[in-house]
């Protein structure tokens, strides 16, 4: 990614969590001297939210939009479940007994973590606390938790000591999610310390999944995930449309509809 792409993108996610934490609603120039920026660089980054269509511009001010705030973990286990089981069942039936994996903070891979319940010697780095409680002490497993500070609407660790943590492994498989997905863009998520743990973990994984219901085409977020070509297979319960197949295709990612 270049740059600048990285530089707009943190300043776009700097904004939606300010936004998030004012209840969704601020003025311009509140914004700024918030972030500590001019108007105009607030002003330049909201038209780009806006086209993306995550905040609305109001006059001298600007609110979040409904769908943009991925709301509390608690509320995003309770959309579309069935569609998550589903995907969670297919992905499990990938993952061996004896295998080692990351997992990270999405709601789909906490379904895919009960999924794994049964399953026996498995080597797990997460840094999602619903994950290591659902897969710890069970079947011989043995679960490596990445520290850091505990993120309060998901139960995860980000920032350096988890990076430097992870930085540790290389497993087998890696389980992501995502919050969106598009042609042009590829995998997208809000938080940029998110989206670094990601990138990360693509390049230590033998093989990646990302596991994604179908909300997620064409939903668009502030930060990329990083290079859709490391993903080697997307686990979904519908068909893609049409240019997200296409640009699999071309990524050389695999797509597996869950049965």
């Amino acid at each position: 990614m270049a740059q600048t792409d990285a530089s707009t993108n943190h300043r776009q996610s700097e904004i939606l969590q300010a936004l998030r934490r004012a209840g969704g609603s601020l003025r311009i120039q509140s914004l700024a001297a918030e972030l500590e920026v001019t108007d105009e660089t607030v002003r330049r980054n909201i038209k780009r939210l806006a086209e993306d269509g995550l905040v609305e511009k109001l006059h001298g001010g600007v609110r979040l939009v409904d769908d943009s705030d991925e709301g509390d973990f608690q509320t995003r286990l309770q959309d579309s479940p069935d569609a998550k089981r589903r995907i969670a069942g297919c992905v499990a039936g990938m993952v061996a007994d004896g295998s080692s994996l990351f997992l990270d903070v999405g709601s789909t891979t906490a379904f895919i973590a009960d999924a794994l319940r049964d399953h026996r010697r498995l080597t797990v780095v997460t840094n999602s606390v619903v994950v290591a409680y659902k897969l710890a002490t069970r079947n011989g497993n043995r679960v490596y938790f990445a520290g850091g500070e505990l993120r309060a609407q998901d139960g995860g660790s980000f920032g350096p000591d988890a990076t430097a943590f992870v930085e540790n492994f290389s497993p087998d498989l890696a389980i992501l999610s995502t919050t969106g997905l598009s042609a042009e863009r590829g995998f997208m998520l809000f938080d940029l310390a998110e989206a670094r743990l990601a990138r990360l973990v693509l390049t230590r994984a033998t093989r990646t999944i990302v596991a994604a219901d179908s909300r997620k085409f064409n939903r668009i977020a502030p930060v990329t995930l990083g290079d859709p070509q490391r993903v080697r297979m997307l686990v979904t319960e519908a068909a893609p449309p049409a240019d997200i197949a296409a640009a699999a295709a071309d990524w050389g990612m695999e797509i597996r509809i869950a049965p």
